[in-house]
């Protein structure tokens, strides 16, 4: 995700990498203004949820879609707040979300109202442009309901 760390490094926002370790794959880069290495998936992926403000998912492999899908259990179960989840690349997602449709959905296993939590959005100021909407329309701040739902109120 480098181009990602670089444009937040460009930019106001402080640039934080995720890595995790593994024997073939990813290290950090040097746009990363703060690094943060993990050993584990389940542990990488808790601070993924816990700290996001929004989700922004790019074409990926095993690991990009068991983020995911993490992401969207998480927010659907209420077990965090609902924020804004983008994929990006509406040809690369498009098979995925048809399975969910016809599968997931079809079979009673989600409602047809969950796959409403994410959206397929190609240009970058789009992108921008729906995390910005989002929040004018609900605040940063988790409504009493999510609250009480995360707390098990």
């Amino acid at each position: 995700m480098e181009a990602a760390t670089r444009g937040a490094h460009g930019g106001r926002s402080p640039a934080v990498g995720l890595n995790i370790l593994l024997p073939h794959e990813q290290t950090g880069n040097r746009y990363q203004d703060v690094g943060i290495n993990f050993r584990y998936f389940f542990a990488r992926k808790m601070m993924f949820v816990r700290f996001a403000s929004a989700y922004v998912v790019m074409p990926g492999g095993f690991g990009t879609i068991d983020e995911l899908t993490e992401c969207l259990t998480l927010v659907q179960t209420g077990k965090t707040r609902k924020i804004p989840i983008i994929l990006v690349g509406g040809e690369f997602w498009r098979g995925l979300i048809d399975w969910m449709r016809e599968r997931l959905v079809g079979e009673g296993m989600i409602a047809a109202a969950d796959l409403d939590l994410m959206q397929i959005i190609e240009e970058p100021e789009a992108i921008v442009e729906a995390i910005f909407d989002y929040y004018e329309t609900h605040g940063f701040q988790p409504t009493r309901a999510e609250r009480d739902k995360m707390l098990n109120l």
